[in-house]
């Protein structure tokens, strides 16, 4: 999985990595076939942003969290994108268990 971190008026300090890096296993524990993540670290006035989008395959997931530490804009961004990840993930399993219940009904 590629991982891009990037931040926009904000030096992403090693310390940032380190959280966000700390925050990943929550994405992969759900899903293995991750292909990217793209984060940016924003700052505007006192307003902390954290933008983020994973693509997976068939689907491209975008939060953000606006909060006024960036730690909590971090865990927000990926408390919203586990929610997203989760949702997706069951479509995909319900429109494959749909498939064989029709399969094996009909055929």
């Amino acid at each position: 999985m590629q991982v891009q971190l990037s931040g926009q008026q904000i030096e992403v300090t090693q310390a940032l990595r380190d959280h966000v890096n700390s925050r990943l296993d929550r994405l992969t524990r759900l899903d293995d076939k991750i292909l990217s993540l793209s984060i940016v670290l924003s700052v505007n006035k006192l307003q902390q942003r954290a933008e983020g989008t994973v693509y997976v395959s068939g689907a491209s997931l975008h939060a953000e969290a606006l909060e006024a530490d960036m730690y909590v804009s971090i865990d927000i961004l990926f408390d919203k994108l586990v929610t997203q990840l989760r949702k997706h993930r069951e479509k995909i399993c319900d429109k494959h268990q749909r498939a064989v219940r029709e399969e094996r009904q009909y055929g």
